[in-house]
Order: structure tokens, then C-alpha cells, then sequence
């Protein structure tokens, strides 16, 4: 425990930085893992293609590949920026691909009469699926999309793993190899920061799944 007390700042500023990635790869893979749901189901067979190449790419693509082509494959392409952006991007494309096959087994949840009733008042295809069967799909499926998003923070110690600087997982890093510090009480700490993220995050989806259910 001398370690963790000892750079209990190093800690927090990794706990900071690790909240950061999660916070911002979380967001654009909710945007985009919905967007690409809306393709899925869309009467459109090219945005259908779209949403289906979109997950079948990155759901069976390694994060670490996906790392690696955002890292050194973009540059290539002359699109330049630091790891922490190349990382939170990966992170976020990574986990759209399972936000939106999630998002979409809500959607296939809602009973069809639903989209049907919305097209007999005369609304569109995009203002039935927003106004009406989105809102109840997304209030149904928030345990599998509160899976997702964890899963999403732990493998935020991949993107950490790779080059980005100061979150949870390079803190043990620097501290085990450059720092010799004893490896256990160092992956301690980074554990305890882990849990300090997943365990309220876990609680909060619990209390939001209790306030929003859709009763059936």
C-alpha cells in the first residue's frame, strides 16, 4: 500500500486521464453505434450496407488492430494527431459496432405496430424511428449497452497499453519498469482505479434501468 500512498497524485492523474478516454469514447460510440442502428434498419439498401459493413468490420476487427491502423495507418494517409485522440477514436469505433447491434436488437424488440401506427399518421420512416421506436428501443436494451460501455472502459488499458500517456495503465507501467517498483502493489492501485470507474458506473446503469423500463 506504500506505493499507492506514496504517488497517490500519479494515481489521480491517471484515474483523470483514464475517465477522459472513457467519457469521450463513450459518447461517439453511442452517436455513432445509434446512427449506424438507424442504417441497419433503414428501407435504404445502401445505408443498410453501410450499417452492416460498419459492424462487421469492427466487431470482428482485434482493438489492437484497430489501434495499430489508427496509429501508424492515418498518418500514412497523411491524417496526423497525438495517441490520445488516435486512441479515443479506435476505442470508440471499436465499441459502435456492439452500441449499435445492441441498439438494434431494441429496435427489432418494439412491436412493429408501433412504426406501423406512426406511418399511418403520416410520419416518415426517419421521424418514426427517432419519435417513436428509438426512445422505446434504447429504454429496453440499457443493461446490454451498460455491458458494452464497461467492457469499453476496460479496454481503455488497451489504448493505454499502446502509447497513451498518463492514464491508470501507463501509471503501473511507469511505475513497475521505470521506477522499479514491486509489480503487485503496483497493479493494486491501477486495479482499485478501475473499480473506482466500473463499479459506480455498473450501480448508475442499474438505478437508470430501474427509472426507465419499459413495462411489458
Amino acid at each position: 500500500m506504500r506505493v499507492i500512498t506514496d504517488n497517490l497524485p500519479l494515481y489521480l492523474n491517471g484515474l483523470a486521464t483514464t475517465l477522459r478516454i472513457c467519457l469521450y469514447s463513450g459518447l461517439l460510440a453511442l452517436v455513432l453505434g445509434t446512427i449506424m442502428a438507424a442504417f441497419r434498419v433503414s428501407p435504404l439498401a445502401p445505408l443498410r450496407a453501410v450499417g452492416t459493413s460498419w459492424v462487421n468490420v469492427f466487431r470482428n476487427c482485434p482493438l489492437l488492430v484497430v489501434l495499430f491502423f489508427m496509429a501508424f495507418g492515418l498518418p500514412e494517409l497523411g491524417i496526423n494527431g497525438s495517441y490520445f485522440v488516435f486512441g479515443t477514436l479506435g476505442l470508440a469505433l471499436y465499441t459502435s459496432a456492439f452500441v449499435c447491434e445492441a441498439i438494434r436488437s431494441g429496435i427489432n424488440a418494439v412491436p412493429p405496430g408501433q412504426a406501423e401506427a406512426a406511418r399511418a399518421i403520416g410520419l416518415g420512416f426517419g421521424q418514426s424511428l427517432s419519435l417513436i421506436v428509438l426512445p422505446q428501443a434504447v429504454r429496453s436494451v440499457i443493461p446490454p449497452l451498460g455491458s458494452v460501455l464497461i467492457a469499453m472502459i476496460k479496454n481503455s488499458a488497451i489504448a493505454g497499453a499502446f502509447g497513451i500517456g498518463g492514464d491508470l495503465f501507463s501509471v503501473g507501467e511507469n511505475l513497475t519498469s521505470a521506477q522499479g517498483e514491486a509489480a503487485l502493489p503496483v497493479l493494486t492501485g491501477v486495479v482499485l482505479g478501475y473499480l473506482i470507474i466500473t463499479i459506480p458506473a455498473g450501480l448508475l446503469l442499474g438505478i437508470l434501468e430501474r427509472k426507465v423500463a419499459v413495462a411489458r
